[in-house]
């Protein structure tokens, strides 16, 4: 006589195994948040100063000289900064990496940093004196313009809605501004000493102003991510099954647009050109939950901002007392982590 597995308990297994994936993947957002803290902290005490623990406590609680002036003043505006800007560009990276099926897409594609980088040039070219403010909402709309040309140009024709189209239209465009803004830079030398810093993606130095300019388009941006999350599983099957199931696709594909332009938009316009997080940080994600496109967006909104936060403190303590910017840091280290994540061959696919 053969005994084999009922229904109900192979039914009852199959939640029993869900359940411990969902235990497994909140504790390690439990994790990541306990690390995003410890770096906080960390970011609070060290730099070319470093502070006592206890100095720093105090500072947050009363005036106590020039320790309050670093934490309060320089310190915490930055770190919050380096928050912002790294959950804006890792959960802009997954989402790319939703869109296109492809785990090696960068926020970049749709030509978003260099339409930032173009609007830098010229509005360095035509106020040479303009300050960090303005040099901002230059890029941003720089990136916006740039967003929407490229998605007027994936709109046209039966078939060119398609995220290949999309992409295309990215990169050859973001070629063109590259070239523009290159050929500015060139014979322009004001704007060129901003460029060379501006591309090093550094979050010092900018403090609450920036802070305060960029949160409302990264709200936007989360908004718009929050909404695309489960097309975008549904996007993972491909155009045809993910329609047939009844999913809008092309809503979908506009919402993914719209996010990806503000918060890459608006975190590049801030401090730069920040390299590979956007990339890294999704794998990173895939890698420890798997495809579901919430469970990434969920670890990238931790893990995005505590990369970031580490770079940050890294490049300050390195070579006191200079600093080397958080985005030269993140290129140093995403380089390495990508190469043995694929020799590896663990993250998952999409």
């Amino acid at each position: 006589m053969t005994t084999g597995t009922t229904a109900p308990e192979a039914g009852a297994a199959g939640i029993g195994d869900r359940a411990d994936r969902r235990r497994r993947r909140l504790l390690g957002l439990a994790a990541a948040a306990a690390a995003l803290a410890v770096l906080v902290v960390l970011s609070l005490v060290f730099g070319s100063k470093p502070l006592p623990l206890g100095e720093v406590i105090e500072a947050l609680g009363r005036d106590n000289g020039d320790p309050r002036v670093i934490v309060v003043e320089q310190r915490i505006p930055r770190t919050v900064l380096a928050i912002v800007v790294g959950l804006a560009l890792a959960v802009a990276g997954a989402l790319m990496q939703g869109l296109t099926r492809n785990p090696l897409a960068d926020p970049g594609l749709l030509g978003v940093s260099a339409g930032a980088a173009l609007g830098v040039v010229l509005a360095v070219r035509a106020v040479p004196a303009a300050g960090d403010l303005l040099q901002v909402w230059a890029a941003f709309l720089g990136a916006v313009a740039t967003a929407c040309a490229v998605f007027l140009i994936g709109s046209m024709g039966g078939r060119g809605r398609s995220p290949v189209t999309l992409v295309l239209g990215g990169v050859a465009i973001g070629a063109v501004l590259q070239g523009i803004a290159s050929t500015v830079v060139l014979l322009n030398q004001s704007a060129f000493l901003t460029m060379r810093s501006w591309q090093a993606g550094s979050v010092a130095d900018l403090g609450w102003p920036a802070v305060a300019t960029i949160a409302p388009f990264v709200g936007g941006g989360l908004v718009l991510a929050a909404y695309a999350a489960r097309g975008l599983n549904a996007t993972a099957l491909g155009e045809d099954l993910a329609t047939a199931l009844g999913g809008n696709q092309w809503l979908t594909r506009i919402a993914v647009v719209g996010a990806v332009t503000l918060l890459c938009g608006s975190a590049t316009a801030a401090v730069g050109v920040v390299w590979f997080l956007g990339m890294m940080v999704p794998h990173i994600a895939r890698w420890i939950t798997g495809p579901d496109q919430r469970w990434i967006l969920a670890y990238s909104l931790l893990l995005g901002p505590a990369l970031m936060v580490a770079a940050d403190v890294v490049g300050r303590v390195v070579v006191i007392p200079d600093e080397i910017p958080a985005g030269v840091v993140t290129a140093v280290i995403g380089a390495p982590v990508l190469i043995f994540m694929v020799r590896r061959k663990k993250a998952s696919g999409l």
